[in-house]
């Protein structure tokens, strides 16, 4: 055979068997339209393709500035930030730490947590893992940090647990303060809060000693009267010292006991006998009631600490008020419901001085009524002892209520009223264990309580 035969046989060989294969497996050649239509599904591809790919660039931009705001939050923090596994093996840990005990991160990582404390505090860290395990948090306690030099760093710590996105426990988060400067903070905020004690005394002073100056009138009259009676009786003995000298000098001149006994009447020698007793001790009353109202002065206007004692209780509330009474324009009326005697230990200067406040506020408010009453009365139950201040004026308006007690805060007219006069009532009631409270009564006006932990000596 030929070449040329040979390769037509082979060429129709081929041809046949490519017939063959077409129309075994349902082979059609694409013609032109299909050509187009797998054009179309590759531009949609790809055009899925480049949207994937800037999402996914965007993201990775996202997700590389959480990391950086991430690590600048961590690079900022002045606490120590420690994070571990499940097992307290370190993972990552902050600036801070590694300033403090001068070890860079990539040589803490995947160390033991307990390799940076000292042995002393070392079984602490170790029950770390287990209680957060059992969900017990680690709050506020104290461990020793050990530096790269040995150095010993005394650290507040709170520990809590880290979870996945499932929600599955992977670790726990360390966080820490060098308790050397908790104390300097600790020590600023005690300097200011002495500093606050310091001007809050230095207020209750100040408003001692406006009330006490608008008390001047009411305190003359109250030591006026004692004086008068012990000037009124020491004249009185004055002459009957006199009469009582001329009548033993008489002794002397051998009189007769005519002329004796007609002197012993003329000079009332008899009289005289029975009146020192009653006119001393009258006298010694008078200046024991002087000496009373100077201590409560004192109580009033001092500025030191008062202590507790006993005393009875419806006496102070009835010389307070007096006080009041005096120095108030008008007529006013005050209808006492006290018990004859209540004797207490407290501190007697709080209860007057808060008593004048309260009476005082409620003449202020009646200033311009007709008729001004105040009811003040006194009870006691298994606790405690109440004392209401009413009034009967038109009561504390709404929008005051939540005031009343801020310190600086009054309804009177600018230069009538410091604004002080109720808020150091209420920091001395506290002061004692007791509490003031204010509300209008529902027959009108304000009732004011002041409230005492019960401390009875005796009650008649």
């Amino acid at each position: 055979m030929s070449i040329e035969s040979h390769k037509s046989s082979s060429s129709k060989t081929g041809l046949i068997d490519q017939v063959d294969l077409n129309e075994q497996f349902n082979f059609t050649p694409p013609n032109d339209e299909s050509w187009i239509e797998v054009i179309h599904k590759m531009d949609e591809v790809y055009a899925d393709l480049v949207k994937s790919q800037v999402e996914l660039e965007k993201k990775n931009a996202e997700l590389e500035d959480a990391h950086k705001f991430i690590r600048s939050v961590l690079t900022s923090m002045t606490d120590v930030l420690i994070v571990c596994d499940t097992d307290g093996r370190i993972e990552k840990t902050n600036t801070a730490l590694e300033t403090l005990i001068g070890r860079r991160e990539k040589d803490l990582k995947n160390t033991k947590l307990v390799s940076l404390f000292t042995s002393q505090t070392a079984k602490l860290i170790e029950d770390f893992p287990e209680k957060l395990r059992a969900d017990a948090s680690v709050m506020d306690c104290e461990v020793t940090l050990l530096s790269k030099h040995k150095e010993e760093i005394p650290l507040a710590v709170n520990c809590a647990s880290r979870y996945d996105h499932k929600g599955r426990l992977v670790g726990l988060v360390l966080i820490g303060r060098p308790i050397g400067e908790l104390r300097r903070a600790y020590d600023k905020l005690d300097q200011a809060h002495k500093i606050l004690r310091k001007t809050q005394q230095q207020l209750i002073f100040s408003e001692k000693m406006a009330a006490l100056g608008r008390l001047v009138a009411g305190v003359a009259h109250e030591l006026n009267n004692p004086i008068s009676f012990v000037f009124g009786n020491m004249h009185a003995l004055k002459r009957y010292g006199d009469n009582i000298t001329s009548y033993m000098q008489a002794l002397d001149e051998n009189l007769t006991e005519q002329e004796l006994e007609k002197l012993r009447r003329d000079l009332k020698i008899d009289k005289i006998v029975k009146d020192i007793s009653p006119l001393v001790e009258g006298t010694l009353e008078g200046a024991e009631r002087v000496s009373e109202i100077v201590q409560d002065l004192r109580r009033f206007s001092g500025n030191q600490k008062e202590i507790k004692e006993s005393f009875d209780l419806p006496t102070v509330l009835r010389t307070a008020t007096n006080w009041v009474v005096k120095t108030t324009r008008g007529n006013p009326t005050v209808n006492f419901k006290l018990p004859d005697k209540l004797t207490i230990t407290a501190r007697k200067g709080h209860i007057h001085q808060i008593i004048v406040n309260l009476v005082q506020n409620a003449f202020d408010i009646m200033a311009d009524q007709s008729d001004q009453q105040l009811d003040i009365s006194c009870k006691t139950d298994a606790k405690s002892i109440c004392i209401h201040v009413k009034d009967y004026g038109p009561g504390i308006a709404d929008k005051d209520k939540p005031h009343i007690f801020e310190p600086f805060y009054t309804t009177k007219p600018i230069g009538e009223g410091t604004g002080l006069g109720l808020y150091v009532s209420y920091g001395m009631a506290e002061e004692q264990g007791g509490t003031l409270e204010a509300k209008n009564h529902k027959t009108g006006g304000a009732v004011f309580t002041l409230r005492l932990p019960l401390e009875l000596k005796h009650a008649e």
